[in-house]
């Protein structure tokens, strides 16, 4: 009879519900910054002919780096402290190693970041419509968000973003540059400037993501010691190893040194590891890569030409492509192209969201585009008639 009733306890607690959740995981939403291609090839029961909506690097990483990444010790844990990598991007930069932190891509150093600085109530600055994955992290420590709209080219607004973080005494201040998703870029020169204008206990998170793509003195010229920021950057792009996850921050030694207090000291592995330094070392394949952007941008432009809408200028491996009208009439080109066989993407903010947003491909992957974005049009003009 005990087991019976014991028996009827467990399952009565395996069916509920109310876990012990905190009040903020509570009040959070259950989604995701990005719905997955995979996701969506579920959901057609068919494979994309073409992935151009994630701006990977579909040219792949260096052979060097996948040699390495093959012939890694699975077996071992990767280095906690990230020794060679840290010390070898410290080289390339001209910095040192106390400079550096290396983290799971620049999503997981932005979610350490975070932690690191945002409580509940602190105020944090961003754009509107910019990266989002960022927000995500600042919501889920229970810090306010507040956010200022692109500028009329399309860029984000440094001047106006520090501006809000003087007004609300932000802790944190993101800024993309080169921008995802519109593509756009400030000189290096004029972040410097900028930075001027930025609220003395204001941190700026100076998003680099696209540095490589971007044309020469797109970096702001300043010490890598300098306490108004850290930059982000990544081997997901240019570098081809979205799937490794690998990113590293760069900054004042003591802000790199409090990561330690909370990282995942085990979350890059020795494979990553081991790819991210060969990839680094092989100047040959990054500069490779870069000709092949160039070229997949300047196709993509030619494209949009050719079917009446304009390519906005990029310094990315993507193109943000001008659609001519609203987000309503955007999304309907999206999801006509998407059908197509062809997974692209969209701003997700007005006026951003008047375009999609294309990363660059393989000759064969812009022919697929090519094929279905005048369709993709004409449907979605037929369809905004029908309204």
């Amino acid at each position: 009879m005990t087991l019976v009733r014991l028996q009827i306890a467990v399952d009565k607690n395996v069916f509920m519900s109310d876990f012990r959740l905190t009040d903020l995981a509570k009040s959070l939403p259950a989604t995701v910054p990005f719905v997955g291609p995979e996701t969506q090839e579920r959901m057609l029961k068919r494979p994309f002919l073409a992935r151009l909506g994630a701006n990977e690097s579909v040219f792949g990483p260096s052979p060097k780096a996948i040699e390495a990444m093959a012939g890694a010790d699975h077996w071992k844990y990767g280095d906690p402290e990230n020794h060679d990598l840290r010390h070898a991007i410290a080289d390339h930069m001209g910095a040192t190693a106390s400079n550096i932190v290396v983290g799971e891509g620049i999503d997981g150093l932005l979610g350490y970041l975070v932690r690191l600085f945002v409580g509940a109530g602190d105020a944090v600055v961003t754009s509107e419509g910019a990266y989002p994955t960022f927000n995500y992290h600042v919501a889920g420590f229970g810090g306010v968000l507040h956010k200022v709209p692109y500028d009329a080219k399309d860029r984000e607004n440094p001047k106006a973003l520090f501006s809000q973080a003087a007004k609300v005494g932000a802790k944190l201040v993101y800024l993309a540059n080169p921008d995802n998703p519109m593509g756009t870029v400030w000189t290096g020169d004029e972040i410097k400037g900028f930075l001027d204008l930025l609220p003395a206990r204001s941190l700026l998170v100076l998003d680099e993501a696209y540095l490589e793509c971007a044309p020469a003195g797109t970096s702001p010229g300043i010490l890598w010691d300098d306490p108004r920021l850290i930059r982000m950057r990544t081997f997901s792009k240019v570098y081809g190893m979205a799937g490794a996850r690998v990113g590293y921050g760069i900054g004042h030694p003591d802000l790199i040194t409090a990561f330690n207090k909370l990282r995942n000291h085990f979350g890059v592995t020795r494979a990553a590891q081991d790819g991210a330094l060969a990839a680094l070392q092989d100047h040959d394949w990054l500069e490779r890569v870069q000709a092949q952007i160039e070229t997949a941008r300047l196709k993509i432009g030619e494209i949009a030409k050719s079917n009446g809408v304009q390519a906005i200028p990029s310094a990315t491996n993507f193109v943000a492509i001008d659609c001519g009208q609203d987000g309503a009439f955007a999304k309907r080109v999206l999801e006509a192209v998407n059908d197509g066989g062809v997974f692209v993407r969209m701003p997700f903010v007005a006026p951003q969201n008047r375009c999609i947003r294309v990363s660059c491909g393989t000759p064969q992957d812009l022919d697929h585009f090519a094929k279905v974005l005048p369709g993709a049009l004409a449907q979605a003009r037929s369809s905004a008639f029908r309204v």
